[in-house]
């Protein structure tokens, strides 16, 4: 009988005299087994353990995870962000982490929402490539120029590495009132770079110059609350090139990436409570599921969203999130899912209960428990499995609409035809015209016969 995991997410939001709680179960899978991860081949040395901390680095010694804890800063509801220094000499800007696009873009010129930007005049290693490029965002989107230049990340793989750099030089609700970073590293796949999938993304220059293993993992110490404020933001820690043992509890359960262009799973079953939504497990993933940082709520489809306002209205509990306000206070709140017309989207709302580990290599999403997701010692999210897949239909994906990689890939095959076609076209209308045996003069060549008299 198949098998599966179930992710059980207890999202908690409190104000400053109570605790509102929602268990919300999500069943993705499609995959057998948890794993108990073997790091011996990722430590240093037998003695280098000590006082409970691993010394992990990955096999090669490029990178120190240890030194990669907390080189993440900001909260879910503005992003969390981490230092680069950018350019010869280095320039350092707070650069947002999203994994759900692809390009890195850092602001080029002033903007009335961020302190200081990237100055290309002042570096001696940036090269332009002479080419437009434009993202839009679910919400918000810059346009500028695609260039190259050298980067070195204070707590992240040693050595400078050179990137493509978009250079942000127009926005439109991109850059965001009290926001604290000036540019974006997408940690998707290529297939979402633009203005296409031959710009190579931020991570795979990394995984190649460097040498490191082709995986990431992500804790964002938000807890499911803005608490944070611009003085005293919340921690996290981006770990590239493996996984850093300190910052997950219990057992690592993975899930498969179905297609490599978001990090794009499958869900079978959402509850909220002990109640089953009972919906058709295709609803969950119309038109994608996917796992993405830099959204910063639960997004569900229209259908499902619908389902678990009532099942909540049902449970007559609340489900809500504090929100910090300009002076630090958590005097508003927002309901902490939203409807969504692009499919289910596990934003950082979500993904602050867990240890997120994005193994590319192995084409997969491992979530724990976050040693940082806890209020009083009590955990905001748990994980277990596996759980036997009774009534849950074998094909999750049934209808879903097409992919933008397959549109892509019918874009690129267009505009092959319409280019020969062109050249076909030119061809004829240079060919010299043929006289009949009867004297008529016609252009026999022409897709659409047409006499000359």
């Amino acid at each position: 009988m198949r098998l599966f995991r179930l992710l059980l997410l207890f999202l908690s939001f409190w104000t400053s005299h109570s605790v509102f709680k929602i268990p919300l179960k999500i069943f993705a899978g499609n995959f057998n087994a948890s794993v108990h991860l073997d790091l011996r081949p990722l430590k240093q040395n037998e003695g280098a353990v000590q006082s409970g901390l691993s010394l992990a680095s990955d096999p090669a010694g490029i990178v120190n995870f240890l030194d990669m804890i907390n080189n993440l800063k900001g909260d879910s509801g503005r992003g969390y962000y981490m230092q680069m220094a950018i350019g010869t000499p280095g320039q350092t800007l707070n650069i947002l982490v999203d994994t759900g696009s692809s390009n890195f873009a850092v602001a080029a010129a002033a903007h009335p929402y961020i302190t200081h930007f990237y100055n290309i005049p002042l570096s001696s290693t940036y090269q332009s490539t002479r080419r437009a490029v434009a993202v839009k965002y679910m919400q918000g989107e810059w346009e500028g120029e695609l260039g190259t230049d050298y980067i070195t990340i204070p707590q992240g793989p040693s050595g400078s590495i050179t990137i493509n750099i978009a250079a942000i030089l127009a926005s439109k609700g991109f850059f965001l009132p009290r926001i604290n970073w000036q540019g974006i590293l997408g940690l998707a796949y290529p297939l979402l770079a633009r203005p296409d999938p031959l710009v190579e993304p931020f991570f795979n220059s990394v995984v190649r110059q460097t040498g490191i293993p082709d995986m990431f993992s992500l804790q964002m110490c938000g807890a499911g609350v803005s608490a944070s404020t611009p003085t005293d933001p919340a921690s996290g820690s981006l770990i590239m090139g493996g996984i850093e043992p300190t910052l997950y509890q219990g057992s690592v359960w993975y899930t498969p990436v179905l297609e490599e262009w978001f990090y794009q799973v499958e869900v079978l079953k959402l509850e909220v409570g002990d109640q089953n939504l009972n919906l058709d497990c295709k609803e969950y993933n119309s038109d994608k599921a996917i796992v993405d940082s830099g959204t910063t709520l639960l997004q569900l489809p229209a259908n499902v969203f619908s389902a678990v306002v009532e099942a909540i209205m049902l449970t007559s509990l609340l489900y809500i999130q504090p929100v910090t306000d300009i002076d630090g206070t958590l005097d508003c709140f927002r309901f902490g899912i939203s409807p969504s017309a692009n499919g289910l989207v596990i934003g950082a709302t979500v993904m602050e209960g867990f240890y997120v580990i994005f193994d590319r290599a192995q084409k997969r999403v491992g979530f724990a428990v976050s040693t940082c997701a806890e209020n009083g010692g009590v955990p905001f999210a748990e994980i277990a499995g596996p759980f036997l897949a009774e009534a849950v239909a074998s094909d999750c994906m049934g209808g879903v609409s097409l992919r933008e990689p397959l549109m892509w890939v019918i874009a690129y095959t267009l505009m092959g035809v319409c280019a020969l076609v062109l050249i076909v076209l030119l061809i004829l209308l240079i060919l010299p015209c043929q006289r009949h045996r009867d004297g008529e003069i016609t252009d026999e060549s022409s897709l659409v016969h047409h006499r000359i008299k």
